[in-house]
């Protein structure tokens, strides 16, 4: 069993940065392919980015690409999402997730086994 636990968001002014953070436990991380996810009030959740398990390539959502970064640590047992240049339409519940290998696609929801609780991003114009 995989437990995620996320940190780092907050209240921050268009324009500026923020960088969020996942911890995981349990499981064996380097084979985890890891994303981060966000869901404003009423939207769907979203695709944000992910960096697979495998060479570590990543993939961005259109909306975020150019100005987030996501980064993993294997020692750490810890995957970054660094975001700058924000946008209000950036506010929203950021969530980690996490699963084994996974597949080539890794933008939808529905292929992550394991979830961490979210963290409030709020950029205020």
């Amino acid at each position: 069993q995989v437990q995620l636990v996320e940190s780092g968001g907050g209240e921050v002014q268009a324009g500026g940065s923020l960088r969020l953070s996942c911890a995981a436990s349990g499981g064996t991380f380097r084979t985890l392919s890891m994303g981060w996810f966000r869901q404003a009030p009423g939207k769907e959740r979203e695709f944000v980015a992910v960096v697979r398990w495998s060479g570590g390539s990543t993939d961005y959502g259109d909306s975020v690409k150019g100005r987030f970064t996501i980064s993993r640590d294997n020692a750490k047992k810890t995957v970054d999402l660094q975001m700058d240049s924000l946008k209000p339409e950036d506010t929203a519940v950021y969530y980690c997730a996490a699963v084994y290998h996974g597949s080539s696609w890794l933008r939808a929801p529905l292929e992550y086994g394991y979830w961490g609780q979210g963290t409030q991003v709020t950029v205020s114009s």
